[in-house]
């Protein structure tokens, strides 16, 4: 990318104070700019770089600072610095993702129905009679299976697994590592002290504005759907079990996990690494502590904490009497030994 001063001043609605013929090649923060960086100054903390700073521009939020950086840096003032560089990086994203067309060693079936601007990276497979929508973004090491469905303005990001029959909406971001439709944990233990498997024979549909984060597993269900509702939003290293439901836009953190057929409802807000056992039913807006263990049906608008969790103002009372017990303890035999005596 490489954008003049005057270029970027129209993109975000500034006004110039410098050289609007200056350009940039690059994103950076503030304080490791260099020559050719476009950066951005938004809180008075980061004030004291803007001196020194080798920018070549620096959008600053009107009205910050009097202080000026040095000449060979060019300012755009903006009513909001943060907003108008998001709506920079935006663009800068959008322009990473312009590619187009099946490059070569990708494997596509012939029975595979394609929209258009579809990109697919080298050395990914695509199965038969898979549906594709527009503007579709596949990288590099992508597997797709047999009858999987993808909507438009998806991006599937390098080593991502989907399995087959998967149904996919439209604008959802997989990134690398997902895989999507993996068998349940399903095996049935025999007489002979040994587990049968349970064939895993369902799909897994996740509706539009999806993303789900590096590493992430979502597994089939053993009949029917393993459902993610629209606008989920699923972090790094999270594990959704067979059968399970996810409602619409609700967020999971990092290594937290959902066993098999437990429903979570619609906005809620669940932390990093916490643990929902199986055939559960999480109501709407609730919110989980991190590490928190869900062993029980949880109401709407919930608050839990701990493991087992227990409603969040309950948990911290708890943890200032745990916090004591050493001297209460101490305190108890105290008293039974005034007693004794």
């Amino acid at each position: 990318m490489e954008y003049s001063a005057q270029q970027i001043a129209a993109l975000v609605k500034g006004e110039i104070e410098g050289n609007p013929a200056v350009t940039a090649t690059k994103l950076d923060k503030i304080e490791e700019a260099g020559p050719g960086s476009l950066t951005f100054l938004s809180t008075h903390k980061y004030i004291p770089f803007l001196q020194n700073t080798k920018a070549s521009i620096v959008i600053i939020t009107d009205g910050i600072t009097d202080e000026r950086p040095a000449k060979t840096t060019t300012l755009i003032k903006v009513k909001d610095s943060r907003d108008a560089f998001a709506i920079l990086l935006d663009v800068y994203h959008k322009q990473q993702l312009s590619k187009n067309g099946i490059e070569q060693f990708a494997v596509v079936s012939p029975t595979t129905k394609m929209g258009k601007d579809v990109y697919v990276g080298s050395f990914s497979y695509i199965g038969d009679d898979v549906q594709i929508g527009n503007n579709v973004k596949i990288f590099p090491g992508v597997y797709i299976g047999d009858n999987t469905r993808i909507g438009d303005n998806c991006i599937i990001y390098a080593g991502v697994k989907i399995y087959r029959a998967t149904v996919l909406g439209n604008n959802c971001t997989l990134h690398s590592g997902v895989v999507i439709g993996g068998d349940g944990f399903g095996f049935v233990p025999n007489n002979e002290n040994t587990y049968r498997k349970m064939p895993q024979v369902g799909n897994v549909v996740i509706e539009d504005n999806v993303e789900v984060g590096s590493n992430s597993t979502i597994d089939r269900a053993t009949m029917g759907s393993t459902i993610i509702r629209k606008g989920v939003k699923i972090d790094n290293l999270v594990q959704v079990a067979h059968n399970c439901e996810i409602g619409e836009n609700t967020v999971l953190a990092a290594q937290a996990g959902v066993a098999g057929s437990s429903k979570v409802g619609r906005d809620c807000m669940i932390g990093g690494q916490v643990g929902i056992i199986g055939h559960l039913t999480i109501g709407n807006r609730v919110k989980i502590a991190g590490k928190s263990g869900i062993a029980s049906n949880v109401p709407d608008d919930a608050v839990l904490q701990g493991s087992p969790a227990l409603p969040h103002m309950d948990f911290k009372k708890s943890y200032v009497v745990f916090s004591h017990l050493p001297e209460i303890n101490k305190k108890i035999r105290d008293l039974e030994d005034k007693i004794s005596k």
